[in-house]
């Protein structure tokens, strides 16, 4: 079986490389082709000799995962759904604004989280992705949307917060970050790479020492009680381990604050004694705040918190000196919006894979 070479970064494609008997400068060139110019032919890697050229294309292929459907928004968004077999397929969410484009990444097929108000976890969980399916969205969404070396960026972002958890699926996420990074690759600022988390804490932790890169928790909840409703997984992990973890990884995160997501669901998170309790749990780690309006799934039991109650909570936090944003509402009609990505799963878990399974600590 021919082995893919999107799943490898730098590190990884020169020990290959070494153990072909190629000297690691051939690494950085297939890089730059593979990710800068968007080949996946090894004949169209012109500075590469043609016996090496030969070797591997009886050894290895670039293989990002099939685009089946590219759906466009009536504000721009693009949802694209990829293909990553057995009947799975994830999606990614492309946003562009006047001073940014920013892609939305999948890092599982399905979520066995089981969020409360998230549509991508009532679908359940058939497995991780590989390094391959991850960064090949961020290739394929490239090569769709006609970028080019020469050009300036189209994808100046890229967000982890697609479907699944980033952090359950840490060992096939930290090379795609890599591969991000990369200057032969596709050579973003650490500040504009974020990686989204419902707060697997001793994986926070290994991030930091790995890959620091921006860092997004979605909290949610003000309190423990109404967390462990919300996001099951505050029970594992409740919320004074959760923000302890987020003060160290201040120490090396390359923002000076952590991006704490909300999503506002009339009656039951958006008072402003929550808002206060909010500001209470939150006081030792500096922050920002992103409201998120709920967008509505079938057979949810939750409604959007009112524009007024939303308005109301964001004053308060902004009264007490913390940048806090509302998130727009984008992609909705083509159910692109933060919370809507279903793709489609084979739901292997039943709810009971434990995290250490799905490679939370691996």
């Amino acid at each position: 079986m021919s082995l893919n070479l999107l799943d490898f970064d730098a590190e990884g494609l020169t020990a290959w490389f070494a153990q072909e008997g190629e000297k690691p400068f051939r690494a950085r060139q297939v890089l730059r082709w593979m990710h800068q110019f968007g080949r996946d032919d090894f004949d169209a890697m012109t500075d590469i000799a043609k016996s090496l050229r030969e070797k591997l294309k009886g050894k290895a292929v670039v293989a990002p995962p099939p685009l089946m459907s590219d759906k466009r928004s009536d504000d721009g968004t693009r949802k694209f759904l990829f293909d990553v077999g057995s009947g799975n397929a994830v999606e990614t969410v492309f946003i562009p604004e006047d001073d940014r484009g920013t892609l939305c990444v999948s890092t599982q097929a399905g979520c066995a989280l089981d969020c409360a108000f998230c549509s991508t976890g009532k679908q359940g969980f058939n497995r991780n992705l590989t390094t391959a399916e991850i960064i090949g969205q961020v290739w394929q969404a490239n090569r769709v949307l006609g970028a080019t070396p020469k050009d300036e960026r189209i994808i100046s972002n890229v967000v982890l917060m697609g479907m699944g958890e980033p952090l359950a699926n840490f060992a096939n996420v930290v090379p795609a970050l890599r591969l991000m990074l990369d200057d032969n690759a596709y050579g973003l600022s650490r500040r504009r790479v974020t990686v989204s988390t419902s707060g697997i804490m001793p994986a926070i932790d290994r991030l930091g020492d790995t890959v620091p890169v921006a860092l997004a928790v979605s909290l949610h909840a003000p309190d423990d009680a109404l967390r462990d409703r919300l996001v099951p997984l505050n029970r594992k992990y409740p919320l004074a381990e959760l923000m302890a973890a987020c003060r160290r990884y201040l120490d090396k995160s390359p923002r000076d604050f952590i991006t704490f997501e909300y999503v506002m669901l009339d009656g039951i998170n958006d008072s402003d004694a929550h808002a206060r309790a909010l500001l209470a749990l939150v006081r030792q780690v500096p922050a920002k705040f992103n409201l998120i309006p709920f967008n509505p799934f079938p057979r949810t039991e939750f409604r959007r918190s009112r524009p007024e109650r939303i308005r109301r909570f964001q004053e308060i936090l902004l009264d007490a000196g913390y940048v806090t944003t509302q998130r727009k509402t984008r992609g909705d009609d083509i159910d692109a919006a933060c919370g809507q990505l279903a793709g489609q799963v084979r739901d292997k878990s039943r709810r009971t894979i434990p995290l250490t399974q799905q490679g939370a600590m691996a």
